[in-house]
């Protein structure tokens, strides 16, 4: 993945949290990951396949995904499993979105949701995994890309 790519990525997350939110959201600097995965409290994961192969990952605690689900659905007492969906489907609308971009060859699979930090879990992002800190209002949450060029057009 090169950095055109990446910032691809950077841009449809600045425009969800414009468009959805109304407020900004600040994109750290993004390094290679080293070492394990950063996974807070509930994960969403999207293979990628077609022309890349690979995966996205969005990874917030409890309290992120309730104050964003709040926005998008209101305030009408939101259980746990719609604040759990709420990482699968911030995952899905990025990977969608960044798929404008790359074209119908960029095949993004249906999220999967993890909750909690297991020690055990192999993530199949391609290396080298690229990690986006994400700031909104007073939370952070974490951006995975690693994607490689299949060789599929």
């Amino acid at each position: 993945m090169n950095e055109n790519e990446l910032r691809v990525f950077i841009d449809v997350v600045i425009d969800y949290f414009r468009e959805i939110t109304g407020d900004p959201v600040e994109m750290g600097v993004p390094h290679v990951q080293e070492g394990r995965a950063t996974l807070l409290d509930h994960t969403g994961l999207i293979g990628i396949s077609g022309a890349k192969r690979g995966g996205v990952m969005v990874t917030a605690e409890t309290e992120t995904l309730r104050d964003l689900a709040t926005i998008i659905v209101g305030d009408g007492g939101l259980d746990d499993e719609e604040i759990v969906d709420m990482v699968g489907e911030l995952t899905n609308t990025i990977a969608g979105n960044v798929r404008r971009h790359f074209g119908t060859s960029f095949m993004i699979s249906v999220p999967i949701i993890m909750q909690g930090r297991p020690d055990d879990l192999r993530l199949r992002l391609k290396p080298p995994v690229f990690v986006v800190p994400i700031d909104w209002r007073t939370h952070r949450m974490y951006l995975s890309i690693g994607l490689e060029d299949s060789g599929v057009s």
